[in-house]
């Protein structure tokens, strides 16, 4: 999931950066090279309790640690990764990338408790009790039912039940033919997954394919795959059959989305039912957070946790995020509320709001300034192709849980590169200093002076900037 893609200036120009893949791969020459991150430049004596490690958690005592914090993740499980290794496969994140990040996070000095769980609202008061401040990222393991599914028949499979195990190496045998329900990601792992243990699979959604919630690129590898797509539809009632099987009857629908994700109604097509057959039903519709522990100390909201902009609970120094907080159900959105959450912490033990409170860390940039496509003198910058990405073959995804996208080559990843506007970041071109008739640019040691004795307010300075680093504001008169 890259929103920032959506976001990118070139993308009005030719195409968007491709943000997501060269940012992967600077993580695996890191992964490659061993590099670890800086020990803090001071240690603190506060201590912080993060509960759950999984992409949230982690995110948060990465950004607390390297503030001197002493932190400590408790976790439920056996092993550090929440989601990102009981629910997202192998040939999507392999498990030596996902194993490498955590122990560069741990490395830096993170305790880790795992096997300890937030049993009951007095657990969490102890720990209230022995630490300065709690960050609750325990995620959403309650699977959400379909009313027309009875789950009590052999036939019917939980969905992150049997995407775990199968993650694991473990999974149970469906049968030949298996339906799976639902459109979003986890449903296509589940039916990706159950098509490389050998299964005809069958996806049915709610959702036209354009409308489905996860990524398109999913989608398209598992129709590549062999995953037989039957979307903008609903199953209305389920049957076994004589000689083995159920039968699923099924309606065509319009489906509408609403304006909050997750809000949707649909209306039955009339006159066109159809019908499946499969040896196993595997829902996959999305899974609520378990709130049992934390009600009535904390306030909810619907099914989730309330939180405020900061991820402040209703607790005092209780914050909390990812999906025990949030319907958005993406690594990077977990992981950007645990960043969001460490730095309200950070500000709240320090005692002053501004700590890191709209700045990018280690920059001094405001971090709400966007800088406009028309900001960038375009005119400087020749049309060039996004770097296609590379797939295993489909015959060989089948095979084996390899990753299906490949990264980049250096070369065609410093080609990619080159493609960047850099986006209202001076890079000493020159141009200020060269296209101005008045000689009123100045270089000064780091970059460059405007001189108002000299600066009558043409403007070309500004036209002629390419990275839209330069703006002509009124004085204040």
């Amino acid at each position: 999931h890259h929103p920032c893609e959506r976001a990118c200036n070139r993308g009005e120009f030719d195409e968007a950066l491709a943000i997501c893949k060269l940012e992967r791969h600077v993580g695996d020459a890191a992964l490659a090279a061993r590099w670890t991150f800086p020990p803090p430049e001071q240690e603190r004596a506060e201590r912080v309790a993060i509960v759950g490690g999984g992409p949230s958690g982690l995110s948060a005592a990465y950004q607390l640690r390297r503030r001197g914090y002493r932190v400590t993740i408790l976790e439920a499980r056996p092993e550090l990764g929440g989601l990102m290794r009981d629910g997202i496969p192998g040939y999507r994140l392999p498990r030596e990338v996902l194993d490498g990040e955590i122990r560069r996070i741990v490395e830096l000095g993170v305790e880790v408790r795992c096997g300890e769980a937030l049993a009951s609202p007095d657990v969490l008061e102890r720990l209230r009790d022995g630490f300065d401040a709690v960050y609750l990222a325990i995620g959403a393991r309650s699977q959400k039912r379909l009313p027309q599914l009875d789950y009590g028949e052999p036939w019917v499979v939980d969905g992150a039940r049997w995407l775990a195990q199968s993650n694991a190496g473990a999974a149970p045998a469906l049968g030949r033919r298996v339906v799976v329900v639902g459109g979003g990601s986890a449903a296509i792992d589940v039916a990706r997954s159950a098509r490389r243990a050998g299964h005809e699979v069958t996806l049915l959604a709610l959702e036209r394919r354009a409308q489905m919630p996860a990524q398109a690129d999913e989608v398209d590898e598992a129709i590549e795959e062999g995953v037989r797509l039957v979307d903008g539809a609903m199953l209305t009632r389920a049957a076994p059959v004589a000689g083995g099987g159920v039968a699923l009857e099924c309606v065509a629908v319009a489906f509408v989305a609403g304006a909050e994700r997750g809000a949707f109604s649909v209306e039955p097509v009339a006159g066109s039912g159809f019908r499946l057959e499969a040896d196993a039903v595997v829902p996959s519709i999305g899974q609520d957070p378990d709130l049992s522990a934390l009600h009535p100390a904390l306030a909810k909201q619907g099914a989730l946790l309330r939180v405020d902009a900061r991820q402040a609970t209703s607790a005092e120094r209780v914050w909390a995020g990812g999906d025990v907080a949030s319907a958005a159900r993406f690594v990077t959105e977990a992981i950007g509320m645990g960043k969001r959450a460490a730095l309200a912490i950070d500000a709240t033990l320090r005692a002053r709001e501004e700590a890191g409170a709209g700045r990018l860390l280690g920059h001094g940039v405001a971090s709400d300034r966007q800088v406009p496509f028309d900001a960038i003198a375009s005119f400087y910058y020749p049309d060039s192709a996004r770097a296609s990405v590379a797939r295993l073959a489909v015959a060989q995804r089948l095979d084996s849980d390899a990753e299906v996208q490949l990264g980049f080559a250096a070369d065609r990843a410093l080609a990619e590169a080159q493609r960047c506007f850099s986006c209202g970041t001076c890079i000493a071109c020159d141009n200020c200093f060269h296209y101005c008739p008045d000689l009123a640019i100045k270089r000064v040691p780091g970059g460059y002076a405007v001189d108002g004795d000299y600066c009558k307010g043409c403007g070309i300075c500004v036209r002629e900037c390419p990275t839209g680093s330069m703006e002509m504001v009124e004085e204040v008169r």
